[in-house]
């Protein structure tokens, strides 16, 4: 058996895989989300700990399992939110600063202004944005006090999730990451695969405060002093969640592309043994890495997807339950002239506009509960035609197939407005949950389970596919106006 991890935004999930592939325990454990002001977001390692260590539990009873049937570990987490410990005690100095969060937005334009983002960009495949680690990492030594004292007394430690998962999990022993996690943090060299000094001096920080990197499939250590895991067992699995879903989705040759749809909606597209630097707006990282041979994908992100649908239940209470958006949007043909823009964190991937908010477009007095539904879910497929649009022009090739997995992926409406909005199919796996499953064949090829990646081939299945159903004329006019509502936020 493998134990996967998932560490997501708003919960962490255990899963108990077998060889064949087969789910046989699962467990999610939520916890809060922390707002000190509007736009920042904040998240309590405790609590996240405390998650992640009942979930596992959990996932082992509902599968039957005793803990010392496992063979690895697998981690797969939420990537640019940073954490702040203790080298000593291991202890957090201050809360994690979620990907989410807006607080660095004036620092990002000021660097902009300063002209750092070229050299930034060339080196890291990333844009100066607020979503990414480094500029989180200097928010904090210069607002929070216990993280500045512990950088000028050697104690402070810096890293993304999974760092900190692995730390926890050790007992201390190591602290560790992986290319896919580095290189979300503004500090990671593209060429060079490594942390790089002089990225490092804009933010102020020092490598030595950083995690090891290595590969995804690799030795990240042994568990050690945990009462709910067995000392000895290996952690042989890390990765970002996005290059997770993506080689869980098994797309391992240059072309294949997913899209995962959780709080937002993240699109990436293989790329190759070479970096491609994209000119259309997105981001250029590596995928999960197994041998030597380095990976690179071109990545899209959305901030809102699944949050949308969220927004709709607990803002203004348009619906009970996530699920029943579909009921309500199938109640209408179409949006009605409607057009929402899912902007309720700014603008990520191709526009990278933090300022933008969300908007209805092409209200009237007759547009209904169901219209307004319907627009939220043409509106998270619309955006993720944007990244898809921005991919295959930095790639030089045309999409004729995604894969999707992630929470959302199960609403059979937003699927069949997906592949209308693409005009080319959308293959949706038996198993959603590839995140997860990523980690589990990354922790399995590790440790041996899997011999290689061909033989986890036999173990993926197919649940459905959906084939476009409007004409290219139709779809031109509705991206047109799509467009020009994203001008106007």
């Amino acid at each position: 058996m493998i134990l996967a991890i998932d560490q997501g935004t708003t919960g962490s999930t255990a899963l108990i895989l077998d060889r064949r592939g087969r789910v046989r325990g699962r467990a999610n454990r939520e916890f809060p989300q922390h707002y000190p002001r509007p736009g920042w977001v904040e998240h309590d390692l405790a609590q996240i700990w405390s998650s992640v260590k009942s979930a596992v539990r959990l996932a082992l009873r509902r599968a039957n399992v005793a803990p010392k049937r496992l063979e690895a570990v697998g981690i797969t987490n939420q990537r640019e939110t940073v954490v702040f410990l203790d080298r000593r005690t291991g202890e957090p100095l201050a809360p994690a600063i979620v990907w989410q969060c807006r607080r660095t937005a004036d620092l990002c334009a000021e660097m902009k202004k300063r002209g750092l983002e070229r050299q930034i960009r060339r080196r890291t495949g990333l844009v100066l944005d607020p979503y990414f680690s480094g500029t989180k990492i200097r928010w904090a030594l210069e607002h929070w006090s216990a993280v500045r004292h512990a950088a000028k007394n050697g104690r402070l430690l810096v890293g993304t999730i999974d760092a900190f998962l692995v730390h926890r999990l050790t007992g201390g022993r190591s602290f560790a990451t992986d290319v896919t996690n580095a290189s979300r943090t503004l500090l990671f060299d593209l060429d060079r695969s490594a942390w790089q000094q002089s990225l490092a001096d804009h933010f102020g920080v020092s490598l030595d405060w950083l995690p090891e990197i290595k590969r995804s499939a690799d030795d990240f250590g042994v568990v050690h002093g945990q009462r709910f895991l067995p000392d000895g067992l290996p952690i042989t699995g890390v990765a970002g969640d996005q290059q997770a879903a993506l080689f869980g989705n098994l797309c391992w040759k240059p072309g294949s592309a997913k899209c995962t749809y959780g709080t937002g909606a993240f699109l990436l597209l293989h790329t190759g043994s070479e970096p491609v630097r994209s000119k259309a707006g997105l981001l250029t990282s590596p995928g999960c890495q197994i041998g030597a041979r380095p990976v690179y994908v071109l990545e899209g992100s959305a901030f809102i997807a699944g949050a949308a649908v969220q927004w709709l239940r607990d803002g203004l209470g348009l619906i009970r339950r996530s699920s029943d958006i579909e009921a309500l949007a199938a109640q209408v043909p179409d949006s009605g002239g409607v057009t929402f823009v899912p902007a309720l964190a700014g603008l990520g991937a191709p526009h990278w506009r933090p300022e933008a908010r969300g908007a209805f477009f092409g209200l009237t007095r007759g547009s209904t509960r169901a219209h307004l539904a319907r627009a939220v879910l043409e509106g998270i497929a619309l955006q993720v035609g944007d990244l898809a649009a921005a991919a295959m022009q930095d790639a030089g090739r045309r999409l004729r197939m995604l894969k999707v997995d992630g929470g959302a992926s199960a609403n059979d409406l937003l699927m069949q407005l997906q592949a209308n909005v693409l005009g080319a199919s959308i293959v949706r796996p038996r198993q959603l949950e590839t995140t997860a499953l990523g980690a589990a064949f990354l922790a399995g090829l590790g440790v041996g389970m899997w011999s290689s990646p061909k033989e986890i081939e036999r173990v993926w299945e197919e649940e459905r596919r959906f084939r476009p159903q409007l004409a290219p004329k139709a779809r031109a006019e509705w991206q047109r106006q799509w467009r020009e509502s994203v001008k106007r936020c």
